[in-house]
């Protein structure tokens, strides 16, 4: 029989997780220092506890016991990692990568996150960015994030990332098959497109129009889709500059009234990183990205004040002043 018959090695992965959860008392901790997510940390040693045939830790909320069998374990696990670690063979040369798993909306991620990263990736090539999406209209979340952006109303512990501001928009293929869009009132001979993440409800009423919300048209579910519709000359868009600022800036959409309205739904910054240190990857991220926004909502501003002073009949549109 050879000698590693019957045997039942465990994984280097696991054993590092153990080990690091022992000694720092959380999955958090050891995940921060291994620069895995915390998710991960606890598969690995459920992994391990799997083959061991046993509980190792006692847990307690987010703090961590060990067993009576995993004290005994990480006696032998702990100068075994060492033994390993010593060897020159294992030290690389190059910088240590740091993984950062990134949750976000889908539109946020295509028309405001993902265009922008390589300057996060150029200042930071040690740190492994993954982008996971979230769906904001079942409000399901993509699992454990180091960091999350999440688009929805107020709640504590929050941070706005833009405040931004909704207007209907139009192609200009579309503008030429309609009657002229003087006023809100002239909505009423278009195609409104909807989508219960942007009500039309809140931009009518400050627009003095008691209407309802729009029953007919075409309805989709992400406001990208929604925005890639009014290009296509589907209908008028009540749309964000943030995230039409692109299509605005080529003329692809027009603005259509001077009024733009604050919405009740924006993106928002999900707390955790604020307490971090300034050096941690999920703080460097998060100072990156509101910087990020307050470029956009900036260049979004200005072009969608562009737009509106080069719309079709700019003369007819509301006062800025009703906003």
């Amino acid at each position: 029989m050879s000698q590693g018959a019957g045997l039942r090695f465990p994984s280097i992965e696991g054993l590092r997780a153990f080990e690091a959860a022992a000694r720092l008392g959380t999955f958090e901790r050891a995940a921060e220092e291994l620069c895995i997510t915390a998710s991960a940390v606890g598969k690995r040693v459920g992994t391990l506890e799997e083959l061991l045939g046993g509980a190792l830790f006692v847990r307690s909320g987010k703090a961590l016991g060990l067993t009576a069998a995993g004290r005994d374990y990480l006696q032998q696990v702990g100068p075994a990692l060492a033994l390993l670690a010593a060897m020159p063979q294992h030290r690389r040369t190059a910088q240590r990568r740091e993984r950062l798993r990134i949750s976000t909306p889908p539109t946020f991620a295509r028309q405001v996150l993902v265009p922008a990263l390589e300057s996060f990736t150029a200042a930071h090539p040690q740190i492994e960015l993954e982008i996971v999406l979230s769906i904001p209209f079942l409000d399901l979340d993509a699992g454990d994030a180091d960091v999350t952006i999440r688009f929805g109303e107020a709640a504590a512990g929050e941070r706005p990332l833009m405040r931004d501001r909704v207007v209907p928009m139009a192609a200009p293929a579309l503008l030429a098959r309609l009657p002229p869009l003087r006023e809100p009132a002239d909505l009423a001979r278009a195609t409104l497109l909807r989508t219960p993440l942007e009500p039309w409800a809140p931009w009518l009423r400050a627009a003095g129009l008691d209407w309802p919300e729009p029953d007919g048209g075409p309805k989709f579910v992400d406001l990208g889709l929604t925005l890639e519709a009014a290009v296509a000359g589907q209908g008028v868009v009540l749309g964000r500059p943030t995230l039409a600022r692109h299509w605005l800036a080529a003329g692809s959409l027009r603005t259509l009234f001077d009024l733009q309205v604050e919405p009740a739904r924006q993106y928002r910054l999900v707390s955790g990183t604020a307490a971090l240190d300034e050096t941690a990857p999920p703080r460097r991220f998060a100072d990156w990205l509101l910087a990020l926004c307050a470029d956009v909502e900036a260049k979004a501003s200005a072009v969608s004040a562009a737009n509106a002073a080069a719309g079709a009949d700019p003369a007819a549109n509301l006062p800025s002043g009703r906003s």
